[in-house]
C-alpha cells in the first residue's frame, strides 16, 4: 500500500495500528518502508484511517550531489527560529532539498493482473451484490461507449467522449460515496452519475440535446448534470471544477453536514493554476474534500513526461499540506478501498485528501482525436487486452462463484438492447424550443434579451430554410 508521513511522533504510535496507508503532510521521523512497489501488512481493522510511515529520500543527482541532502537534516534541537507561521529548526549546513526522492511513492493494489488478491493486501471487503453490481455497470459503461462512439462516426452525434480504460475509476469510486456527497466531475466521469441513478435515456436525451435533456440543448454532447444526484453539470473549460469542490465541501462543514465534494479531473488539469489553488485553499480551510486525479498518461496529445518532472500527482499534496494516496485505477478492489477511506477521512478528520488513480486512456481521448498518430498501436492493444480492469475484475467475481460466461452473454446482450432502444427514442424527440436559449438566468427577462430573442426569431422567419426544422419557434 502507499505508505503514509506522518505529521508527528506522537501521531505514529495511533497510525501504526490502523490499516489505509496515506502520503500525509507533514514529515518528521521514518520507520522501514518497503522499496518500490512493496507493501506494509499493518496490523488492527480496515477503518478508512491512515497507517504506515514513508521515509523521502531522492534520485542521484550527477550535477549538484554533494549540496543535496535528504529532508532529515542533521539539526540542533535547542536552536529554534520562531517565525510567523510556527518554529523552525536551525541548522549549520548549507544543503538543499533534493529536487525528487530517491524511491518513487508505491501503489496501492489489491488483485493481480489474473484477478487474484495480492499476498498480505487488505482491502473492504464487497458482498456478491454489490461485486456484481460493479462489474454489471462497468459493462454497461463500455456497451454504451462502443455505441454512442459509433453513432457519432455514423453522423448522428456532434461529439463524444469515452472512459475505455478508466471503467473502474468510474465506477468503484462510485460506489464507495454517498448519494450526499456532491460530485464536481470532469468529462470522462459518465460511470459516476449512472451509478447514482442516471437512467441510459437520459443519457441519450443529453447527447442529442433534445427537450427532455436537462440542459435543454444548450451544452455539449457528454456535459451530464442532476440537481437531483448531486452532480453538477460537466464544465468545459479545464480544472474549472476543482477550487469549486473546495468551496462545495466547505460549505459543508460551515453546514456540519455528514458529507464531501468529490471532484474528478485528469493529469493535464494539474498543469492548471486552478488545481494549485485549489489544494492550497482546501489544505488551509481543512476542507472535506476528495480530489481524485485520473492520472491516465496523457493530456490529449501531450505524455506526462512532457507534462510534469514531479513522482506523478500525489507528491504534490505533501507541498500543501494535503494528505494523498497513488492507487491502481485498473483495480476494482484497490479504487473502491481507497475511496472508502478517503471519504471516511475527508468527513470524520475534517480535511482534504488526493487520490491519484493510476490508469491508462484506451480509447482516443475523443471523436476529434486519433491517437494513434502520437502513441503506438501496440502500445494502446497491450493496455486493453493485458490490463484492461473489467477483465481483471471479471476473474475476481468468476473464481468466487458469482458469475459465469451465461450471466456475460445475457448482460451484454441486454444493455446493447437498452442502449440501442435509448438512442432510437431520443433522435424522434424534437429539439428544445429557441425560446430556451433566453431562459434560467434572469427571474425575469430584460429588455435586451427580450429585444435579441425578438430579432433571433424574425431572421428564422425570414428564412426558414437555413435553420433546423426540428427546433420550434
Amino acid at each position: 500500500m502507499a505508505n503514509l508521513i506522518s505529521k508527528s511522533r506522537k501521531f505514529n504510535h495511533f497510525l501504526l495500528n490502523t490499516k489505509v496507508h496515506l502520503l500525509s503532510p507533514f514529515t518528521t521521523s521514518s520507520s522501514g518502508a518497503g522499496g518500490g512497489g512493496g507493501f506494509i501488512k499493518p496490523t488492527g481493522t480496515f477503518s478508512g484511517e491512515s497507517a504506515a510511515i514513508f521515509r523521502p529520500t531522492r534520485h542521484q543527482s550527477g550535477k549538484a550531489g554533494e549540496q543535496l541532502d535528504t529532508i532529515d537534516y542533521e539539526e540542533d534541537e535547542n536552536q529554534v527560529m520562531d517565525f510567523p507561521g510556527g518554529k523552525v529548526p536551525i541548522t549549520p549546513q548549507m544543503k538543499f532539498i533534493s529536487e525528487s526522492s530517491e524511491k518513487r511513492l508505491p501503489c496501492y493494489r489489491v488483485l493481480d493482473d489474473d484477478g487474484y488478491p495480492l499476498p498480505g493486501t487488505i482491502f473492504e471487503e464487497v458482498s456478491k451484490e454489490l461485486a456484481i453490481k460493479m462489474y454489471s455497470s462497468m459493462v454497461t459503461l463500455q456497451t454504451m461507449d462502443t455505441i454512442f462512439y459509433e453513432a457519432q462516426r455514423q453522423g448522428r452525434l456532434s461529439f463524444y467522449l469515452t472512459t475505455a480504460g478508466e471503467e473502474a475509476i468510474n465506477i468503484a469510486s462510485a460506489a464507495a460515496l454517498s448519494l450526499d456527497d456532491f460530485v464536481l466531475p470532469q468529462y470522462r466521469e459518465v460511470g459516476v452519475i449512472l451509478w447514482r441513478g442516471y437512467p441510459l435515456e437520459q443519457v441519450a436525451n443529453q447527447l442529442f440535446g433534445n427537450k427532455f435533456d436537462y440542459g435543454k440543448g444548450r451544452q455539449m454532447p457528454c456535459h451530464h448534470g442532476s440537481n437531483e444526484l448531486n452532480y453538477l453539470t460537466v464544465s468545459s473549460p479545464i480544472a474549472t471544477q476543482i477550487p469549486q469542490a473546495v468551496g462545495v465541501a466547505y460549505s459543508l462543514k460551515m453546514e456540519k453536514k455528514e458529507a464531501c465534494a468529490v471532484t474528478y479531473f485528469g493529469d493535464g488539469s494539474t498543469s492548471e493554476g486552478d488545481f494549485h489553488a485549489a489544494l492550497n485553499f482546501a489544505a488551509v480551510l481543512d476542507a472535506p474534500v476528495v480530489f481524485i486525479c485520473r492520472n491516465n498518461g496523457w493530456a490529449i496529445s501531450t505524455p506526462i513526461n512532457q507534462q510534469f518532472r514531479s513522482d506523478g500527482i500525489a507528491s504534490r499534496g505533501q507541498a500543501y499540506g494535503v494528505r494523498s494516496i497513488r492507487v491502481d485505477g485498473n483495480d476494482a478492489l484497490a479504487t473502491y478501498s481507497a475511496i472508502r477511506a478517503a471519504r471516511t477521512m475527508a468527513i470524520k478528520e475534517q480535511r482534504p485528501i488526493l487520490v491519484e488513480a493510476m490508469t491508462y486512456r484506451v480509447a482516443h481521448h475523443s471523436t476529434s482525436d486519433d491517437s494513434t498518430k502520437y502513441r503506438p498501436v501496440e502500445e494502446i492493444e497491450h493496455w486493453k487486452t493485458a490490463k484492461s480492469p473489467i477483465s481483471k475484475f471479471r476473474k475476481y467475481i468468476q473464481r468466487n462463484g458469482w458469475w459465469n460466461d451465461e450471466n456475460e452473454s445475457e448482460l451484454r446482450r441486454d444493455i446493447r438492447k437498452q442502449v440501442l432502444e435509448a438512442i432510437q427514442a431520443a433522435e424522434k424527440v424534437e429539439k428544445p424550443s429557441l425560446t430556451d436559449l433566453f431562459t434560467d438566468v434572469y427571474d425575469k427577462m430584460p429588455l435586451n434579451l427580450q429585444d435579441q430573442e425578438k430579432c433571433v426569431k424574425d431572421v428564422v422567419k425570414r428564412s426558414p430554410k437555413e435553420y433546423p426544422s426540428d427546433v420550434p419557434i
